[in-house]
């Protein structure tokens, strides 16, 4: 990727759509809230921490993300957390976030709802006073859990439902069908919330059907495995249903081999509406504008297709639709700008 190039990606208006606020835990950020709240930590140093950020598949990866939660206790640390990662966004050129959070990881722990979603909102708010960027929660349901714990999770939420735009699905993909979780997507539903749902990192094909059609979400996190199905790839294509894809995250936890056979050009050329996300940064090694640059330089991407990508990340938000084109508006502006 040439300098001029890189430029342009940095300065390209970008908005995030798959982004784990828990997954932005850094090592340092880490000790520091376990020093705030006496927690003690399994690791001797932020070094021994970092090293053991090291992962075969999604599950050794879940296992040190849900110890790492541990040290978040307050509102105080949810607010810090958040702000945090609005700072690196800020610095990557992104505007917007849609920034999903696992309450089921916090309130089992006895962190009270209220805390973790008054420290993120709390954090929201700073960061759009102090960078001007926009944000919107996402509530997500751990799937290796019964959906009768997502359906608590649901309810202790009510009061906090006018600040949350959507629900999504994480954790483990494999053997946690998106159909396990259909009455608590359909409450969501009728409460207004948008839908979301990881499928097609792990699981097949099918889990993105269900997905789709037992979930009816608005937005597909991942969707990888999509490909493997022609008929699917056209009914995504033809629907205009948005791909958070975090290239990183793929290449870390072995959903690809090398970033240079990811599929994300395809996907493009496919007439999918890929995105570029960073998913959990903190874990794998890159923040919004890593995952671009390193994509592209691998893939060798193009200008226009690197504008098309931060355009689908636009057109696939919940921002309505006078805040769409005046992202759009800015994109274009750039992208008439002489190339260096």
């Amino acid at each position: 990727m040439t300098p001029g190039l890189a430029s342009f990606t940095r300065l390209l208006p970008k908005a995030e759509l798959h982004l784990h606020i828990e997954g932005s835990l850094e090592p340092e950020q880490m000790f520091a809230f376990a020093k705030r709240n006496r927690v003690a930590l399994p690791f001797a140093n932020v070094g021994e921490a970092r090293a053991a950020y090291a992962f075969s598949k999604l599950q050794d990866f879940l296992d040190i993300y849900y110890a790492g939660a541990g040290v978040l206790l307050q509102e105080e640390d949810f607010h810090d957390l958040a702000l945090a990662y609005f700072e690196r966004l800020h610095a990557d050129g992104g505007v917007h976030a849609e920034i999903s959070f696992d309450p089921q990881t916090h309130t089992d722990r006895g962190v009270p709802f209220d805390a973790v979603a008054g420290g993120l909102l709390a954090g929201m708010a700073a960061a759009r006073e102090k960078f001007g960027i926009t944000s919107a929660l996402i509530l997500c349901f751990l799937r290796h859990l019964p959906e009768e714990n997502a359906i608590a999770a649901l309810r202790m939420a009510e009061p906090w439902l006018d600040r949350i735009i959507g629900v999504g699905l994480d954790s483990s993909e494999a053997g946690h069908p998106p159909r396990k979780f259909a009455r608590v997507f359909a409450a969501a539903r009728e409460r207004g919330l948008k839908c979301v749902a990881h499928a097609g990192e792990e699981g097949p094909p099918e889990y993105v059907l269900e997905a789709l059609d037992v979930l009816r979400i608005d937005r597909l996190d991942h969707g990888n495995r999509s490909l493997e199905d022609a008929g699917l790839v056209r009914r995504l294509a033809a629907s205009g249903m948005a791909l958070t894809v975090c290239p990183l995250s793929n290449l870390r936890l072995c959903v690809v081999k090398d970033l240079a056979a990811h599929p994300i050009r395809k996907m493009l050329e496919l007439g999918l509406r890929a995105t570029i996300n960073s998913d959990d940064p903190a874990y794998f090694g890159g923040y919004l504008l890593d995952n671009y640059l390193r994509t592209a330089g691998a893939l060798s991407l193009t200008r226009a297709e690197i504008t098309a990508l931060a355009r689908n990340s636009f057109l696939g938000s919940f921002l309505d639709a006078a805040s769409v084109s005046r992202h759009l508006a800015a994109i274009d502006r750039l992208e008439a700008a002489p190339a260096v």
